[in-house]
Formats: C-alpha cells, sequence, structure tokens
C-alpha cells in the first residue's frame, strides 16, 4: 500500500500518503464496509481506496449513507463508518450524527476539509465541522498535523465503541491527505480524562437485592442498554428467578422475548394499557439501560409515584437528570447483571402482582378493527409478523407505521429492531435497512416505512438495485403525514394544515423503474397474495399497502398526561 516500507529497529514502518495511511489504519482497526461519497475535498481517500479489500458502498445521498451505517451498527455492535466531502457533504451528515448520539450508536464519520492554509477564509465548499457537530457527538477531531493521524484514528475507534456508544467525528484537510508520513504498528489508546465505568459497585448491588427483597410490586424496565451490552439472556435469568414482570422501551425491544409469560409490552406514549399501569403502580422500579426519556415517562409527577426507583446506566449523566433515583448503579448491563445473577434470587412474593398486571394485558389489549374490504395497517404488521415467522430484521421510520411495528411485530430475540427513537428522524427507516442488510446479507430484512418518509430516500432504491440486495419494502400508505395528521385530529380541531399527500408517485412504478418488483396490495386478499409471493423470493420487492387513511394509533398518552391517563383504551 506505502510507497517505501523499511525496519526500525524492531518496527517495521512505512512511508504513505495521508490517505493512504488513513486506509492502512481503517484496515488495521477490522473495518470491513463503509458507507460514502465522494467529492474534491476526500479524492486523496478516495483512490486510495480503490483498490483495497474495504467495500465501500456508495449511496445516493451522504443521508443514506450515515443511516446506512447506523442500521449497520444497530445489528452488528461494531462502529458504522463513514465518508463524505466538505461543505454540503458535511453537512449532510449533521442529521444522522445527532440520530445516532441519541439513540447510542458507534460511528465514525470521516469528512474532508478545505486545505490548513485556506480554513476560516469561506474557501470553496469550506465548513466549520468542528463547531457544528461538537454538540452532537462524543468527540470530533480536526487533523492539523498528519503524525497524529494514527492517535486519531485509533482514539475515535475507541470512544465510539467504548462506555456508551456514540458517533465521532475526524475532520481531515485536503493538504493532511496529501502528505506523506511514516506508519508503524500505531500507538496505544491513552484518555485519562475518558474512563467509563464498567463495572457496579458492590455495595449498590447489595441495596439492589435488599430492595427486590422488600418488594412485593417490582417492574423491570429494560432499554437498548440491554442490548448495546449484549446482555438479553442475563435479564431473562433475572426476571424469571424473582418473577418480576418485564416491560420494554421503544428501543429495548427485543431484549426481552415479546411471548415471554413476564412480558407485559412497551411503555411510554403509545406502550401497552398494562406496561403503563405497571410502572405507575409499582413500588419498585428497576431501570436497566434506558434514559427515562419524555416519550417513555409522560408527566413525571405521575411516573412511578410509590416506587422506589433503581437506576442502571453506564452514563452516569443520566441517572437523575429526570427521575428521581434512589439506587444509582454506574455500569454496564452486562456486567451489573452478572453480579445480580450471582446473588441468591428467588422468588420473594410476586405471583400475585404479576397475576395482576396480566389481568391487565388480558382485559386491556391492544385492539384495532378490520374487514376485508380495507386495509388496517395493524393488520399488515402482524401478517407480515405470520410470514416471517417473527425473525425477520425489520427497521422502521418514523410515525404511525414505527408505533404499529412496535406494538404489533412482536420480537423475539435482541437485535432484530432498527429504529430512530430520540430524533425521530424521517428518512431513517429505509437506508438503515439498506445497512442491516449488509451486515447480514443471509438474513431476511424488512424495510416498514410511511409514505412521507420514503419519499425523503426513496432514491437508495438505486443501491439496493446495484447490489442485488434481497430487502424488503413495505410503505404503509395512508397518503397522510400520519403521526402529525392525528395529532391536528385530537389536539388542533381536526385542521388538518399541510399533513395530506395528495400527490404521490406510483410506488409500483417507481420500483420498476429502478428495476425492482413493485406490488400494491389496497385489501386483505391482496396483501396476502402479495405476502405469499414477496417473503418466499429472494429478490428485492417494493409492496404499497394502501392503508386506512385516517387510522389511529393508540393507546395514547397526551401531552402534559401521566401514563395511567391513556386515550383510546377499550376493555
Amino acid at each position: 500500500m506505502c510507497a517505501k516500507a523499511r525496519m526500525d529497529g524492531n518496527v517495521k514502518t512505512a512511508e504513505c500518503s495521508g490517505a493512504e495511511a488513513l486506509v492502512q489504519l481503517l484496515i488495521n482497526e477490522g473495518v470491513e464496509v463503509m458507507f460514502g461519497y465522494p467529492g474534491g475535498a476526500v479524492l486523496p481517500i478516495y483512490d486510495a481506496l480503490y483498490d483495497k479489500p474495504i467495500r465501500h458502498i456508495l449511496t445516493r445521498h451522504e443521508q443514506g449513507a450515515i443511516h446506512a451505517a447506523e442500521g449497520y451498527a444497530r445489528v452488528t455492535g461494531k462502529p458504522g463508518v463513514v465518508i463524505a466531502t466538505s461543505g454540503p457533504g458535511a453537512t449532510n451528515l449533521i442529521t444522522g450524527i445527532a440520530d445516532a448520539m441519541m439513540d447510542s450508536l458507534p460511528l465514525v464519520v470521516f469528512t474532508g476539509q478545505v486545505a490548513t492554509s485556506v480554513i476560516g477564509s469561506d474557501a470553496f465548499q469550506e465548513a466549520d465541522v468542528i463547531g457544528m457537530t461538537a454538540p452532537i457527538t462524543k468527540h470530533n477531531y480536526q487533523v492539523r498535523d498528519l503524525r497524529d493521524l494514527p492517535r486519531v484514528v485509533k482514539e475515535a475507534f475507541h470512544i465510539a465503541k467504548s462506555g456508551r456508544p456514540g458517533p465521532v467525528v475526524v475532520d481531515i484537510p485536503k493538504n493532511i491527505q496529501q502528505g506523506t508520513v511514516e506508519l508503524g504498528e500505531g500507538p496505544e489508546v491513552y484518555l485519562p480524562g475518558y474512563q467509563p465505568n464498567f463495572y457496579p459497585n458492590p455495595l449498590q448491588i447489595k441495596k439492589l437485592m435488599e430492595a427486590v427483597s422488600y418488594s412485593s410490586k417490582p417492574v423491570i424496565l429494560a432499554g437498548a442498554g440491554i442490548l448495546h451490552a449484549k446482555a438479553s439472556d442475563l435479564l431473562i435469568k433475572f426476571a424469571e428467578k424473582c418473577h418480576i414482570p418485564v416491560v420494554n422501551t421503544l428501543l429495548g425491544l427485543g431484549s426481552f422475548p415479546f411471548s415471554h409469560p413476564l412480558f407485559l409490552g412497551m411503555g411510554g406514549m403509545h406502550g401497552t394499557y398494562a406496561a403503563n399501569m405497571a410502572i405507575c403502580e409499582c413500588d419498585l422500579l428497576i431501570n436497566i439501560g434506558a434514559r427515562f426519556d419524555d416519550r417513555l415517562t409522560g408527566n413525571l409527577a405521575h411516573f412511578a409515584p410509590n416506587a422506589r426507583v433503581v437506576h442502571i446506566d453506564i452514563d452516569p449523566a443520566e441517572i437523575g437528570k429526570n427521575v428521581k433515583t434512589d439506587i444509582p448503579i454506574v455500569s454496564d448491563a452486562k456486567e451489573a447483571l452478572l453480579k445480580i445473577c450471582a446473588e441468591d434470587l428467588q422468588n420473594n412474593g410476586t405471583d400475585e402482582w404479576v397475576q395482576h398486571v396480566k389481568e391487565y394485558a388480558e382485559n386491556y389489549p391492544l385492539w384495532y378493527e378490520d374487514n376485508d374490504e380495507e386495509l388496517s395497517p395493524q393488520h399488515v404488521i402482524k401478517r407480515i409478523h405470520h410470514y416471517t415467522n417473527g425473525d425477520a430484521i425489520v427497521s422502521t421510520d418514523v410515525g404511525q407505521h414505527q408505533m404499529w411495528a412496535a406494538q404489533y411485530y412482536g420480537f423475539e430475540k435482541p437485535h432484530k429492531w432498527i429504529t430512530s427513537g430520540g430524533l425521530g428522524t424521517m428518512g431513517f427507516g429505509f437506508p438503515a435497512a439498506i445497512g442491516a442488510q449488509i451486515a447480514c446479507p443471509d438474513e431476511k430484512v424488512v424495510a416498514i416505512v410511511g409514505d412521507g418518509g420514503f419519499q425523503m430516500t426513496l432514491q437508495e432504491l438505486a443501491v439496493v438495485k446495484e447490489l442485488n440486495l434481497p430487502l424488503k419494502i413495505f410503505i404503509v400508505n395512508n397518503q397522510y403525514l400520519g403521526m402529525v395528521r392525528q395529532w391536528q385530529e385530537s389536539f388542533y380541531e381536526e385542521r388538518y394544515s399541510y399533513s395530506t399527500i395528495p400527490v404521490q408517485p406510483d410506488f409500483v412504478k417507481l420500483a420498476e423503474s429502478y428495476g425492482i418488483g413493485g406490488i400494491r396490495a389496497t385489501n386483505n386478499e391482496e396483501l396476502e397474495l402479495a405476502l405469499k409471493k414477496v417473503l418466499q423470493d429472494d429478490e428485492a420487492v417494493l409492496v404499497d399497502c394502501r392503508v386506512k387513511r385516517l387510522e389511529a394509533v393508540f393507546p395514547m398518552v397526551a401531552p402534559g398526561k401521566g401514563l395511567h391517563e391513556m386515550m383510546g383504551v377499550k376493555p
């Protein structure tokens, strides 16, 4: 790869351009795939990539690249790697960087920059990437000295994937890419100011176990931290041994099996009645790996009002931020659960409580009205679940279809659910599914998107065709910005201000124009025929599901209300 190589003592060094050095450093980090879009300020890097073993995925927009990298990171746990040019290339990544920061996804993002000699002069395609990304990254770097590049790359990957995962940006001026450097084995990571705490305080674990022993109405709230730590098996062991019901956050779905008798469903704004009432009535709430965001808690004055709160989180900044915590435990979720499961776990008389909350589930289940003439969106999700045996990787966009997928797909295994939680990014679901399919070529990947969000990144159909990805795309099409319309109906006196989408492409013809099969389903019979064909084929297919236009997501906790004040609950 590099121009000259020699032995310097016992270390082999090589003289490389900055761009060549970067590519070699990525190979050293085990990078197999990167997502990007070339431009003038990264041409040296792209030239260095030309015949190297890293697989580069050319998306059709930088937003598609970074969301694909998020999907890749979500299902693999490895950092998604992204590259874009300076100026507009970098700014087009901003939304995805913020999304990854909110949802704790490990990304390493490389942006080109104008030469150091003209930084600050408003040079062509110059943008202050460091200033713009400082609030939405775990850390960011601008490489001003080529000798720093090996250290910076190693630190970037370490920071992105350790502790609470998140995005790291590395901004590289063009002249740095073109300079020469001697590349050796690289330095060890030395970051004395960055020392995530992975292991729980034993005294706090003892306090937790004492609280469990005294509790008659405990609940476990399991978030995405369980998935990041790969601790689902330990969570199941803890819940079963102590006979504690489990509620998932939106991003925690899949960390506890949907069919498990102790599972109450998703909590929060569109959570199940059983999950939300269990939180309201519990006397001990054990939060493992969730951040108590507002969509989960509703009105904080009514959130778990009678409970002692245990919060296990690797990020100390989250503990006590929104909800008063009685037993704080700063730890990796897996390490905490290992210590918990090493204790003498037993059922401490919670049978009556479990039966009580399970009766909530039986008496107030999720519901919808279905008929043969119109497609119910909930029915679409349930039939996708049926034909995939509940084993597909499911990626969604944001809005009503996202909530229906969370409610009705029923995830049994971890790392099968990809969605934008904290930032709520429309346009996320389709490219994220592409990233997941690239990461897991032998698994069935389903993108469930709305007609609004899909039109934000639909150009990535070209990537699906180019790479022959067997991706299945289901558009839940109600010709509205559905969640916006629902809020306008409920809280704005049905004043549907600019939430309708009266003009759409013919999505079937659109797919066909990219060389991808397209099917339209307008009723239950057509849906069944489409699903039988689509999910048995090994080719990409788009299904335009024309669903009831005015269907709403229920239950729903209105803004300012407590979790016990759900709308749309039916016995």
